[in-house]
């Protein structure tokens, strides 16, 4: 999924079910200057949304064990 962030941004949006901000990051890379930003928002956001992953799923095992 990293791989698909960088090469092709927009379809990383589509993928998760972010049609809206995917169609602004393909219009954005539609410009070669673009591209890059696009790549870096991409990345970013994939990397958060595992980070929230995570977090919801230690809060779930913490009020389990508590």
């Amino acid at each position: 999924m990293t791989l698909i962030a960088v090469l092709l941004p927009w379809l990383s949006f589509f993928l998760r079910g972010k049609i809206i901000i995917g169609l602004i990051c393909l219009i954005l890379q539609i410009t070669l200057i673009g591209w890059l930003p696009a790549a870096i928002w991409a990345v970013a956001s994939l990397v958060d949304d595992r980070n929230k992953r995570r977090i919801n799923r230690l809060e779930r095992d913490m009020h389990r064990i508590g």
